[in-house]
């Protein structure tokens, strides 16, 4: 009996022994797993100048230069974004600049010079770093009309009666809708009637 009893005893205690390094494998290669899927879905971005804390930051993939802005501290006071699209998804290895207000005013002064500054944020010179940050030009079009179907929510709100809400309505509608097939098809949107249509209908295109 004592021989039997033994027998099962070290039969338990060798499957233990046997079964606690597949255990142990399988744990490990959970770890790697885990790790191996967050370092897919982070991004690293390089921001510099008008942020508390200039720097590189690992982010979330889903992340916009506004998620970074915050990480870094936020913005300076003298910090000026007027040519920055804060929406803009991050993607790896950006470089954003948030530009000062004495640079954007040096620019400013006349529109011929706003739009000199926008052209070097978008193709700077051989000394300059590009800043992947900068206002797209697909979302104006020659005639300097804002572009409904491209546009970001700070240059539609650049638009007559378009404010903060207004602009991300259209954001959403196009993006739950797709593109509008005419400048029309913007009074679909919640919140723009006949009369807001009206004032801004000769600046837009699609």
């Amino acid at each position: 009996m004592l021989l039997i009893l033994g027998g099962i005893s070290y039969y338990w205690y060798t499957k233990e022994e046997e079964e606690e390094p597949v255990i142990e494998k399988k744990i490990e290669k959970k770890k790697v797993e885990e790790k191996e899927e967050e370092k897919e879905e982070t991004i690293s971005v390089d921001i510099k100048g008008e942020v508390n804390s200039p720097g590189i930051y690992t982010m979330p993939m889903a992340s916009r230069v506004i998620d970074v802005i915050d990480r870094a501290g936020g913005l300076t006071e003298n910090a000026d974004t007027s040519v920055i699209n804060l929406s803009k998804k991050l993607q790896d290895e950006m470089v954003i600049i948030i530009y000062s207000r004495e640079q954007v005013l040096h620019f400013e002064e006349t529109k011929k010079q706003e739009e000199y500054l926008l052209d070097k944020c978008r193709e700077p010179d051989e000394n300059s770093l590009k800043n992947d940050a900068c206002i797209e030009n697909e979302s104006t079009n020659i005639t300097g009309k804002i572009n409904i179907n491209t546009a970001s929510k700070e240059e539609l709100m650049t638009l007559p009666g378009i404010g903060e809400s207004k602009a991300k309505e259209i954001i959403s509608y196009r993006e739950t809708n797709g593109s509008f097939q005419s400048i029309e098809d913007i009074k679909n949107v919640t919140g723009i009637g006949e009369s807001i249509f009206a004032k801004i209908q000769e600046a837009i295109t699609v």
